[in-house]
């Protein structure tokens, strides 16, 4: 699985606001809610569930907050890039300034852990995501992670 099987275009989001983890996964919530017609508060009840079991933060200034829900027909992706770095209580500490959020259907378990596993092969290439962090904008951070997707294609 690729990161464009799950993450379209209208799901980029740059320079996204948040001062705290849990305003963090609000706002994300209601972006994935405005494009899925789903209820915000679910979402965000379902992330911060997923985050009670332990940080999503996967280190080097990356989270991907993830989660399963009702009424999703596949796996859902969106990407954000902060304009300022937050404390998330990332494994390695290091404050998040790009994010990864995936929602799932609750029967799509082999899907949702493809979308994981596509997602931390970009975010182990430090490259890719130094560039996410210089896209300039939407056009670019999207040439970003189509040109990650063919990297970890090959």
């Amino acid at each position: 699985m690729q990161l464009s099987d799950f993450i379209d275009y209208s799901a980029i989001r740059t320079s996204l606001t948040a001062r705290e983890k849990r305003g963090l996964l609000q706002r994300l919530a209601q972006a994935a809610a405005s494009q899925l017609d789903l209820d915000a508060g679910t979402i965000a009840d379902a992330l911060l569930e997923r985050e009670a079991l332990g940080s999503t933060g996967f280190g080097g200034g990356v989270a991907i907050p993830h989660g399963k829900l009702e009424g999703l027909d596949r796996v859902y992706g969106l990407v954000a890039r902060l304009d300022q770095p937050l404390d998330y209580d990332a494994i390695d500490k290091m404050p998040v300034d790009i994010v990864f959020l995936i929602l799932s259907p609750p029967d799509a378990g082999a899907d949702h852990l493809r979308a994981l596993a596509a997602v931390s092969r970009v975010a182990r290439h430090g490259t890719a995501i130094e560039k996410m962090r210089g896209a300039r904008g939407r056009d670019a951070l999207a040439a970003v992670l189509m040109g990650a997707d063919e990297r970890t294609a090959a």
